[in-house]
């Protein structure tokens, strides 16, 4: 997690200046609402809360972060306990198509960590993951500040393990 803090850190050095000689204004927008990760074995839900960033109608960047609020029971051997979504945090750049003002498509790539962590027969465990992630989603805005969004993500584990999650979002939306 230190990684992606200090990576988009830098990031943000770097490309503030450029960002700044050619935008006047990025259109910011923050939002909070309801996520669901569908694992192979497991079902977990969680907040979510983002804040977006276009540089132009059609790029941006976005930074994400959610905890877990579902947990969801698992059985290891004849013996049952619960698994919980710990937290995640990502960063993501977002390519978005205007479909008309108050409706946008939009594809986005990052990279994230997830933690998530098992109870069973009182013992704990708690395992880490590194993942690239791509989705694609839509923002319908009711007025020119707020709107709801729909959004589908794929975690691609890139540790030992590996594996994939998949995310269904919905949240609403405000541009600021």
């Amino acid at each position: 997690m230190r990684n992606i803090l200090l990576a988009t850190a830098a990031l943000t050095l770097i490309a503030a200046p450029a960002m700044a000689q050619s935008i006047s204004s990025p259109q910011v927008s923050g939002s909070v609402g309801y996520t669901v990760l569908d694992g192979d074995d497991a079902n977990l839900g969680a907040i979510t809360g983002r804040v977006t960033a276009k540089v132009n109608p059609y790029f941006g960047v976005e930074g994400e972060a959610s905890f877990g609020v579902k947990d969801d029971d698992i059985t290891v051997g004849a013996v049952t306990g619960d698994l919980s979504h710990e937290y995640d945090v990502a960063a993501y750049g977002v390519a978005t198509l205007p479909i008309s003002p108050n409706f946008e498509l939009f594809g986005r790539l990052g990279y994230g960590t997830t933690s998530i962590k098992a109870d069973v027969a009182g013992f704990s465990a708690t395992e880490d993951g590194e993942s690239v992630n791509y989705g694609v989603g839509a923002n319908y805005f009711f007025d020119n500040q707020n709107g709801v969004r729909a959004d589908w993500t794929r975690r691609d584990f890139t540790d030992d393990n590996g594996g994939e999650l998949d995310t269904y979002g919905l949240s609403y939306v405000r541009r600021f």
